[in-house]
């Protein structure tokens, strides 16, 4: 009850100081990928007015030697605006802004994909392609245990819990509902939502979005979604097994189409890019899943035949399917369950 009490308390001080006025300076929030590759960092400065473009927005610096990005003796690295969103915690005229990475002699750090992901995309510019993303992650007390599964047991097993409805189905709608909010406020390009097959495991798609858009969208979404959930005092996974056994895994299922096979003759075209795609499957695979893992439980998905890419009929875009590449099971095959790398910054 105590507890309760001064949670209540805390909230009510921070939404009075979130009330007052804050003048004509804004707060920009730099978002950037540590040196994990997954990981998020943020920090934030203070801007003498509202920055309309990104071009609007200065540099700014970090230690990289605190976020496995370079070594103490040179650790000074640049964060380069690349996107700018509104601040749903913050609220206008305040902003979030995703950044690149680059090391101290303005070579991109190791994890700054996004650099030669751009390039590609404007090579096939006239191509117009276009990316949807359906992110799985799972919701975790601090504690590492499942969020409203039982402290001392499992909870019944799957089938009542995909898009389910009711408390003893799903685990954590709250938190869901404020994410999907905040990201409409911010102007990320989310599309839907839905409760996942293992309880406290949901899902959220952005998209369709052209080119370097989609990566960018897809971590903004990350972003707050780690930050919706530390104010609930809860933790986001996106780990692509986090309870081992009969449960489902989560993860992160692309879907991608051109111009050519959005049109009335597209099938050819989609065809045609699979036929390609299965002559370099292997390696594929070896840049998805360089250690070999590669399996999934059973209860992921069905096997499949993975000489080429399946195409699956959703939305009127093709889906890649792609073996598990971070499993702790055996068995079965199933989708690929990490972002591809044009989502890296």
């Amino acid at each position: 009850m105590a507890t309760s009490a001064s949670s209540s308390l805390s909230k009510a001080v921070k939404q009075q100081f979130m009330d007052l006025p804050q003048g004509d300076q804004v707060q920009a929030m730099y978002i950037w990928i540590d040196g994990t590759g997954e990981g998020l960092r943020c920090k934030t400065r203070t801007l003498d007015s509202e920055p309309k473009t990104i071009d609007d927005l200065p540099e700014w610096n970090f230690d990289g030697s605190s976020t496995y990005q370079s070594e103490g003796s040179n650790s000074d690295m640049y964060l380069i605006p690349v996107a700018m969103f509104r601040d749903p915690f913050r609220k206008d005229p305040n902003k979030l802004i995703l950044c690149e990475v680059l090391k101290y002699n303005r070579k991109p750090a190791e994890t700054n994909l996004r650099l030669t992901c751009n390039k590609v995309m404007d090579m096939v510019e006239n191509q117009h392609p276009w990316f949807g993303m359906e992110q799985e992650y799972t919701i975790l007390g601090v504690d590492g245990h499942p969020y409203g599964w039982p402290s001392n047991g499992f909870p019944g097993p799957q089938g009542p819990y995909y898009c389910g409805v009711g408390a003893d189905k799903a685990y954590g709608r709250d938190i869901v509902e404020a994410h999907y909010r905040a990201c409409l406020y911010a102007g990320v390009q989310i599309c839907g939502t839905n409760a996942e097959v293992m309880p406290a495991q949901w899902e959220f798609q952005v998209g369709p979005c052209e080119g370097i858009n989609m990566g960018d969208h897809l971590w903004a979404a990350r972003f707050i979604l780690h930050r919706v959930c530390e104010d609930f005092g809860v933790v986001a996974s996106f780990d692509p097994k986090p309870i081992s056994g009969n449960w489902n895994g989560a993860g992160c299922h692309t879907n991608f189409s051109t111009k050519e096979m959005r049109e009335d003759d597209g099938l050819k075209f989609i065809e045609e890019s699979i036929e390609r795609l299965g002559r370099r499957h292997h390696y594929h695979i070896r840049a998805y899943d360089p250690k070999g893992a590669g399996q999934c439980q059973a209860s992921d998905r069905p096997p499949r035949n993975l000489q080429h890419p399946r195409v699956l009929g959703r939305r009127g875009q093709p889906r890649g399917q792609h073996p598990h590449p971070a499993n702790r099971g055996a068995g079965q095959e199933g989708l690929l369950r990490r972002p591809p790398p044009l989502c890296q910054l």
